[in-house]
């Protein structure tokens, strides 16, 4: 694993997600095709603060068995490292021992022997505060100055590493690298730049690659082999049937991007004002003009998570015209009745707790920007109670059972009946999170927050 510059580097990227699956032929195209190493990220924010805040991993152990059993038998035969980041969706230390756990499962039954890296990077707010009190945190819009109350609060911190921890790993003889929470382009520019493959060329790559196949014209088809060298890069999809083309390779930089032309990572700013992406034939897409432009401080983002309350669910649906001939009042109607019987039933103030009434069916997913006006054919209405304890939450949803089931409007002279799916009507769904970091570190050392643990190859 020397630093030695070389001609060109190629990355295979299987899939946007380490669990996600995909055919192992198009694995072993890639390999075919010369891949000097495979990177894959296995984790996001994307499905909320949940994963981070209880330190769970969104996929499940079969899945990412199955996907590291292809990359790790196609790695070793190869004699290529694998890179994962973001170990366990959210980077948390106990999401890298996870998957390094079903790493090493998977290595003795197939019989592979690799040296296995954990790069750690979970934060503890005790040396956050320390941080902060030196003044080097600082907020990312919208969030104001941090307070050490809100680092105490969460139940897990954890800093999005850049390139610089995994290529230490990798250095120090590492074939597969296990990381924690890390840029989505840092797992997979680590290894062109520790190559010496320039800057901008490696992390524009990277950015193209992150997601594998959603920048060609099948995204469902399977992953991309780029290839980087002095003067850019080329992508290819890794199935035979799917075509990249300068329209979804330039178009992958909308995605989850603020600037469609700039791209922050600790170590700088990757600009792509000056890019040109040109087929090479009906396949394959070449990119040049990539830049990346050194920050003057290297900064480490931070994520934490902590919790709100303890979350029962309800949801009971409507079919009933008279109510559905107006629901929103109908709506308005049941939101005063709950906070009167709970005051009433419960002795519980607004302040106390919290709820949300939400009709699938009719706004649930737009609220006020609805373009839709006349009465909905049938609607579904659940109701989500936040209390400071699982008990009080569902005591608060069984007080509102008997109004999810039978509140009329003013004008009907009966009761309707409503439909709950489902019995019990109440769904405890346990802590509930949010998330409470939106800052950066400031560091002298890239990896100064982060921890190598190196063990010893895994033998059948």
């Amino acid at each position: 694993m020397g630093s030695e510059p070389v001609k060109q580097v190629r990355v295979l990227a299987p899939s946007g997600m380490l669990g996600a699956g995909w055919d192992h032929a198009t694995i072993e195209r890639g390999i075919a095709l010369g891949a000097d190493v495979i990177s894959i990220d296995a984790g996001s924010t994307d499905s909320g603060p949940y994963y981070l805040g209880s330190s769970t991993p969104k996929t499940t152990a079969e899945a990412v068995a199955r996907d590291l059993r292809s990359l790790l038998t196609a790695a070793a035969g190869a004699g290529i490292p694998v890179i994962v980041g973001s170990c366990g969706t959210s980077g948390t230390d106990s999401g890298v021992d996870w998957v390094a756990g079903i790493a090493a499962e998977v290595m003795a039954r197939e019989g592979l022997s690799l040296k296995v890296a954990r790069v750690y990077s979970e934060q503890s707010a005790a040396e956050l505060k320390e941080h902060l009190d030196a003044g080097r945190i600082h907020p990312l819009p919208p969030m104001g100055p941090l307070r050490a109350e809100t680092l105490e609060s969460c139940t897990h911190i954890v800093g999005a590493m850049g390139h610089e921890p995994i290529v230490a790993a990798l250095r120090a003889g590492a074939q597969v690298v296990l990381a924690g929470r890390a840029t989505d382009t840092a797992v997979a520019a680590a290894y062109p730049l520790m190559k010496g493959m320039p800057a901008g060329p490696a992390w524009h790559a990277a950015k193209i690659v992150e997601c594998g196949g959603q920048c060609t014209t099948d995204p469902r088809a399977g992953g991309v082999l780029a290839t980087i060298d002095a003067g850019g890069f080329t992508i290819e999809p890794l199935d035979p049937a799917v075509s990249c083309t300068p329209i979804t390779v330039a178009a992958h930089m909308l995605y989850e991007s603020a600037n469609p032309f700039e791209m922050r990572e600790p170590a700088g700013t990757l600009d792509v004002r000056d890019a040109r992406y040109v087929a090479l034939d009906d396949r394959i897409v070449r990119v040049e003009g990539s830049r990346f432009h050194p920050a003057g401080q290297y900064t480490i983002k931070l994520e934490g998570a902590r919790i709100t309350g303890y979350e029962t669910l309800s949801f009971t649906a409507i079919r009933d015209p008279l109510i559905l001939a107006d629901i929103d009042a109908w709506a308005d109607l049941m939101r005063t009745m709950i906070r009167r019987r709970v005051h009433q039933t419960l002795g519980l103030a607004d302040d106390e707790y919290a709820f949300d009434l939400r009709l699938y069916g009719h706004n649930a997913v737009l609220g006020d920007l609805e373009p839709e006006t006349g009465p909905p054919r049938e609607v579904g209405v659940m109701l989500l109670v936040n209390a400071p304890d699982q008990a009080t939450a569902t005591a608060i949803a069984k007080v509102a059972n008997p109004l999810m089931l039978h509140l009329p409007t003013p004008a009907m002279g009966y009761l309707p009946s409503l439909a709950f799916p489902f019995s019990p009507a109440e769904v405890e769904r346990g802590a509930a999170y949010e998330f409470a970091l939106n800052h950066v570190v400031d560091c002298a050392d890239p990896a100064s927050l982060f921890r190598i643990e190196m063990g010893e190859k895994a033998d059948a």
